[in-house]
């Protein structure tokens, strides 16, 4: 797919990014501009002293670009990598020799995709195979203490918890953490978060601790479960799954892949990126997951309201949804989709939920939905009148500007606190939210 201002700003994480990147393609904010058929850099004057380093690899395959900034922002790219790259599609970016500092920073990258490739074996397979047995050994002693804390918390009653609930928790995420078992100490602290918010939070704490009792119990019992829901177990647990062994023998499903949504969620200590995509032929739901530390760049991100065709293949479990692109093509603009109302997509909610109960999103493509004052919040109304809440800190104005209040295609993450709108269609064109 030919580079263009559509696809440089489709990249930018979030609108406001993309209008300070527009800010930045101006000539004269930077010096040593240059591009190569691989990389585009430059240094741009920012608040301080040093202008801000920049490097755009401008990469390939599923992967489009990736991003160097000397800038502390957390979003990637930030505005000065989408500035640079407004200047370089406008022609305003001379072809040079790459720096030294752009080159090496492109070879670590190329050294380290080197060291992740798929079926590349273990350096020791011995000592990998006693850490993950101590690994599984650890998960279940902090499981058996979880059950342990979980009967004597539910004997004790849940009265004290507004006063003293959440440290509490805390405290008990923190065990299970030493305990390798990431998956229920994330479980411990989103119960404890909850607490005080709203009134019903007593039984939204509940439904959480009644979660992570059966996680617990079944994490016990993985030898008699059936492969599809002992892989769901083992992976809500929060046992790692290899790369390889997906890509060697995981499902694999080959379709038009629309790409709905794109979502990054930042915290201290990881920025993740998530990328929903619907089969056209299957209407498959599949997702993609990328992680990077704090500071360090994201894959490139697949501009929403294009497809990707080609073929993915999906982690193992009783509802697969996480997949790896295993051979797919670049992305093309792809006409507007045709999404459900909102039963239909309800009950798809339901049958996943119900094969795998810790489901804690869902995508959902919703047609001819149209935003609306609900009570202290906002709602998305289908033609029958049937009506899903936007989650609390969804903001619903982008949406209502884009729609004007009229019947609109909507792509988003449906949550046990509503629905979070990523991607609104106007016609036949894609606006990331």
């Amino acid at each position: 797919m030919a580079w263009d201002e559509e696809r440089v700003l489709a990249l930018a994480p979030d609108p406001a990014s993309g209008a300070a990147g527009r800010g930045l393609a101006v000539p004269a904010r930077w010096t040593g501009l240059g591009a190569s058929d691989a990389a585009v850099w430059g240094a741009c004057r920012g608040s301080g002293t040093n202008p801000y380093q920049v490097c755009v690899d401008l990469g390939g395959d599923l992967a489009p670009a990736a991003f160097r900034c000397s800038c502390p922002s957390r979003r990637s790219p930030c505005k000065h990598a989408l500035g640079l790259l407004l200047l370089w599609v406008q022609d305003a970016v001379p072809a040079a020799a790459e720096p030294e500092w752009a080159r090496a920073w492109r070879a670590e990258r190329a050294g380290r995709r080197s060291a992740r490739a798929p079926g590349a074996p273990p350096r020791d397979p011995e000592a990998a195979a006693r850490r993950a047995e101590q690994r599984a050994q650890r998960v279940e002693a902090g499981a058996a203490e979880l059950r342990e804390w979980l009967a004597d918390r539910i004997r004790g009653g849940l009265g004290s918890a507004a006063s003293d609930g959440a440290e509490e928790l805390y405290g008990v995420a923190a065990r299970m953490v030493d305990a390798q078992a990431p998956g229920l100490a994330s479980g411990l602290r989103r119960a404890a978060a909850g607490i005080g918010r709203g009134r019903d939070w007593p039984g939204r704490l509940l439904s959480e601790l009644a979660l992570l009792h059966v996680l617990a119990e079944a994490g016990a019992r993985l030898a008699e479960l059936p492969a599809d829901l002992a892989a769901t177990v083992r992976t809500r647990l929060g046992f790692p799954v290899e790369t390889a062994d997906v890509l060697a023998n995981g499902e694999r499903v080959a379709d038009d892949w629309l790409v709905a949504g794109v979502a990054d969620e930042v915290t201290e200590r990881l920025t993740t990126r998530r990328t929903w995509l619907r089969g056209r032929a299957s209407g498959r739901p599949a997702l993609l997951l990328s992680f990077a530390p704090p500071g360090q760049p994201l894959p490139g991100v697949l501009p929403v309201g294009h497809r990707v065709r080609g073929e993915l293949a999906f982690y193992p479990g009783t509802v697969p949804l996480r997949a790896l692109a295993a051979d797919v093509d670049e992305p093309v603009r792809s006409e507007p989709p045709v999404g459900d109302g909102v039963g239909a997509a309800c009950a798809s909610f339901a049958a996943a939920l119900a094969a795998d109960p810790w489901l804690d999103r869902w995508p959902l493509l919703l047609a001819g939905v149209a935003p609306v004052p609900d009570g202290d919040g906002w709602a998305l109304v289908d033609a029958d009148g049937a009506a899903l809440p936007l989650a609390e800190r969804a903001d619903p104005w982008p949406l209502l500007a884009v729609s004007a209040g009229a019947g609109v295609t909507v792509a988003g993450e449906w949550t046990g606190g509503g629905l979070r709108p990523l991607t609104v269609w106007e016609q036949d064109r894609a606006v990331r939210l």
